[in-house]
């Protein structure tokens, strides 16, 4: 199966937030959910910005980077879990970048693929 044949019953009226720093990593992730049939995609690029898009927004799961030009986004991911909504951490670091505590979600190391984007969201929203 391809990524067209199973990702847009899976993320059909889905609305996932991108936590991304830099500009065109967070566009490219984007598309990359707009392909795979998002809904809608919100994003923010620091950590108040996106506490803030929370206070107003629920999305279906969420692509967290780990760290945000030097600030780390643990305070997202302790909101996020929280409020059970489901997220997996998209990092340059990956796993070695994820303190203990969070060792039992989900990581993706940049730059990754459509298709491991694809895999994450499957394992979450499954």
């Amino acid at each position: 199966m391809t990524v067209t044949d199973t990702a847009p019953a899976l993320l059909h009226n889905k609305a996932i937030l991108i936590v991304e720093d830099e500009t065109i990593v967070s566009f490219l992730i984007e598309d990359m959910l707009g392909e795979l049939g998002c809904r809608e995609v919100w994003q923010a690029s620091d950590v108040s910005e996106a506490l803030a898009l929370l206070d107003t927004h629920k999305p279906d799961a969420v692509v967290l980077d780990a760290n945000l030009s030097g600030q780390f986004t643990f305070p997202i991911a302790t909101r996020l879990a929280q409020a059970n909504i489901p997220f997996v951490f998209a990092t340059g670091y990956g796993r070695s970048g994820i303190p203990n505590e969070w060792m039992s979600r989900p990581v993706i190391q940049k730059p990754f693929t459509i298709e491991t984007l694809e895999a994450a969201l499957r394992g979450l929203l499954t």
